[in-house]
């Protein structure tokens, strides 16, 4: 429980400095820095090596990119029956299949699960929701924005010089001597940073003022993604007779709000920036009660 409330305490002081204007336009990407370079890798050094690899964790692999090919497709049906804008289309395809896996999930995993189902959260983001936005997002950038074409060894270089990814590999490589006494106690004083400062950052760039005219679109959208795809998540990993710890990870994960940097992407696309805000904003907002049902569900 005082996870929980830390996690309202900053993310409710971040909207209040936003409202007061005492800290400027590029603090919240600073603090984002610090999180994927230093806070983040840290938590990643610190609970990989922790855990233990069996054949309960493949549902942890697969679900994200399930998700993301469901999220694609209910996105194409919803355009074609609703005839939306091709930069609407593109904002849903951008952030209904990507969830905030990393940012907003580990710690909401942290505060409802325990720190010791942290890993399972960094393999289902790191494995599946980051390579998913690397390869899935920048490929949806290219086919709605001639601007943002990217090549296959772009995205690959992405990928491989991404702090947290590189962090992993390193957790994997070097689990033994990360797990002295001296350096885990430091990663783990590092790692405490993780969920102030992003739910904090999370607060001084949050925006949920309701783009007029895209009612639709926006409830279409969060319905999907905090709803819907937790749903069916479930439904998954129960045809697939997959229970226990890491399956109820997945499906936590699976219903975690849109992506703060698919967001992002979007907006620097010029793809109905208001609609992006509004979806980012409100699905983190409504993410608490959704996320406190689905974790009372599991």
């Amino acid at each position: 429980m005082e996870n929980f409330i830390l996690i309202f305490i900053c993310l409710t002081a971040g909207m209040a400095m936003q409202r007061l204007a005492i800290f400027d336009d590029h603090a919240p990407v600073t603090l984002n820095l610090y999180v994927i370079w230093i806070a983040l890798p840290a938590l990643i050094l610190r609970q990989v090596p922790t855990l233990s690899f069996s054949s309960d964790l493949f549902i942890l692999l697969l679900m994200p990119w399930l998700m993301t090919g469901l999220g694609a497709l209910l996105v194409l049906i919803g355009s074609r029956i609703f005839k939306w804008s091709r930069e609407v289309t593109a904002v849903l395809l951008l952030t209904v299949p990507l969830g905030n896996t990393s940012f907003l999930g580990i710690p909401m995993i942290e505060a409802f699960w325990g720190t010791e189902m942290v890993s399972y959260g960094i393999i289902y983001d790191q494995f599946g929701s980051f390579i998913s936005l690397a390869t899935y997002g920048s490929f949806i950038l290219a086919l709605y924005s001639k601007q943002h074409q990217q090549s296959s060894r772009a995205i690959v270089r992405k990928i491989l010089t991404f702090p947290p990814f590189l962090a992993l590999l390193t957790a994997l490589i070097l689990a033994k001597p990360l797990q002295q006494p001296a350096i885990a106690a430091s990663l783990s004083l590092i790692a405490s940073s993780l969920v102030p400062v992003v739910m904090f950052a999370i607060g001084l760039q949050l925006k949920i003022k309701l783009a007029p005219g895209q009612n639709l679109p926006f409830c279409f959208g969060l319905l999907t993604k905090l709803l819907i795809a937790p749903f069916i998540a479930l439904l998954i990993c129960q045809l697939l007779g997959a229970d226990g710890p890491a399956a109820r990870i997945a499906v936590f994960e699976a219903g975690m709000p849109p992506m703060v940097t698919a967001g992002a992407m979007a907006m620097s696309a010029g793809f109905a920036p208001r609609l992006t805000a509004a979806l980012v904003g409100w699905g983190i907002l409504l993410s608490f009660a959704s996320l406190s049902l689905l974790a009372l569900f599991l």
